[in-house]
């Protein structure tokens, strides 16, 4: 008997003011692989995260096979701060991480932790820094740092290449695959770069409401339907 997925989705559905977001999802995500959800805006590849998260309603299944803690990493597409909320990123990535308040200071060994953690993500020297100063692209890498610390069985990516230049995507797409083979991490990411597909991914789905066709990277891609669902504005070259 072969080794079951980390996420089984069957027949997923989520209605919105009676209309489907998405029909009759039907993943599977395998162990320490990972598998990028692409498709038009609207498709609904955002709302396949949010079922799985708990956060809408739906009809169908999922099923989680965890071998470890079960413990899910999440970075969102949309992650709104208040500009003038008094927290430095050190602070907020310690919130969870001490038991004492915050405003008494972040201990010694957890802040040469948190200093390690912003290197891997390419925010050295950022420790200090105003949360609400920090730029799309900053916030970004500071909620990937929050995400996979500690490491994740499973990490959901809403896009987090938005807002990143080109040396920043490249460095995050290590991050994924070290995460992978490091970690035992599995990813399940949503993307508009046809590129990243082609790089990182073990599996992709094309989702139009519903999955027009689920493999590997290079027979979801090899006629340009994936392109076809979408403009060039909305994915990257590949």
């Amino acid at each position: 008997m072969g080794i079951p997925p980390v996420i089984e989705i069957t027949d997923l559905t989520v209605t919105r003011q009676g209309r489907p977001a998405i029909a009759g999802v039907t993943i599977s995500v395998a162990p320490r692989s990972v598998h990028l959800l692409v498709g038009p805006n609207g498709a609904g590849k955002s709302t396949i995260l949010a079922a799985l998260l708990g956060l809408v309603e739906f009809s169908g299944s999922i099923r989680f096979h965890w071998r470890g803690d079960g413990r899910i990493g999440y970075v969102p597409q949309v992650f709104t701060v208040d500009r003038t909320l008094p927290l430095t990123v050190g602070e907020f990535l310690a919130l969870t991480r001490q038991r004492r308040p915050v405003s008494f200071g972040i201990g010694r060994a957890l802040r040469a932790h948190l200093e390690g953690l912003l290197e891997r993500v390419g925010l050295v020297g950022f420790l200090k820094r105003p949360l609400g100063g920090l730029s799309g692209g900053e916030l970004q890498k500071v909620l990937l740092a929050n995400a996979i610390d500690p490491a994740p069985e499973l990490l959901l990516l809403d896009e987090p290449s938005s807002g990143l230049d080109e040396i920043s995507v490249r460095q995050l797409e290590e991050l994924v695959v070290a995460l992978k083979w490091g970690s035992r991490t599995s990813v399940l990411m949503v993307s508009h770069d046809l590129g990243q597909v082609r790089r990182i991914a073990d599996r992709v789905t094309l989702i139009a409401t519903t999955v027009r066709r689920t493999g590997p990277p290079g027979a979801v891609l090899a006629d340009g339907l994936a392109r076809a669902l979408a403009t060039d504005s909305e994915y990257g070259t590949p």
